[in-house]
This record gives C-alpha cells, structure tokens and sequence, in this order.
C-alpha cells in the first residue's frame, strides 16, 4: 500500500463518523458540537495537500501551452494515481460539507424522518441526490402543511 492508497482510505474512513452522527443522532449536542467548527472535513483536504506533494510538481501542470487540449491534460492527469487520489479527496470534503448543510436544512424545516435520513444517506453517497431530496422533499413538506392549515 503506498502513500496514495493510504490517502484514498483515510480520506474516505475520515467522513464516516460525521456522516453517521447526523444519520443516527441527529439530535444531540455531542453531534452538533461534533460539526460545528471545520474539522470534518479537514481531512479530506489534508490528503488532498498529501496527494500534491508525493505526485511531483511535473503530475499537476495542464500543460495548458501545448498542443493537447485542457480537457485532455486534465483527462491524462485524473489516469494516474495521484490525480484520481486527489481528486477523490476533493470530492469527499465536498460531499461531507454539503451532506453537513443537508443535516442543518433538515433540522431547522424540521423535516420528516424518512427524508432528513435518505437525504443524509444520499449527501455522501450521491451528494447531488441528497442535495435534490432535501431541496424538493422540503419544498413538499411546506406546501403539504400549509395546504392542512
């Protein structure tokens, strides 16, 4: 297992225990205290700083003077492993900070369990998902209530 691998694992086992606070102790101050300050998704970025400095300055220019194209360089950049380990780590701090906004939206319209729960879920394992149920699950649930007044 080398750096990048490592960075790979502990980037993604780093979110788990925020991610699993706000899926089954959504209520409590031990989870708010939890992720109230930055540190769930810091490290995720620390091993994304990990990733550029053990892939060589050379792995992330784009070579944007060339012949080959941006979309190309970023494509050649992404095939290797540190691209792809930075890439990932990149994309976990920013599923666990919007599946964070998702768990405070749920909180404060006081939405109902199954969507504050699937939302949550979908916040980091689909975090376009997760964002596209709290965002219509919400909008729903007021029009719902409102209509019962």
């Amino acid at each position: 297992m080398d750096v990048f691998d490592l960075s790979f694992l502990l980037s993604t086992l780093w979110i788990g225990p925020f991610w699993v606070a706000m899926l089954l102790n959504p209520f409590t101050e031990k989870t708010k205290n939890l992720l109230d300050g930055y540190l769930f998704f810091l490290g995720p970025i620390f091993f994304w700083i990990i990733a550029l400095l053990f892939s060589g300055s050379s792995s992330f220019s784009l070579e944007l003077g060339t012949d080959q194209n941006f979309i190309d360089s970023l494509a050649a950049l992404l095939g290797t492993k540190a691209g792809m380990t930075a890439t990932w780590a990149h994309m976990v701090a920013g599923d666990i900070f919007a599946t964070r906004w998702i768990w405070k939206k749920a909180i404060q319209t006081n939405a109902s369990k199954w969507l504050r729960v699937s939302s949550i879920f979908f916040g980091v394992m689909l975090m376009p998902v997760g964002v596209l149920l709290i965002t219509l699950g919400s909008m729903a649930e007021k029009k719902k209530s409102m209509l019962e007044k």
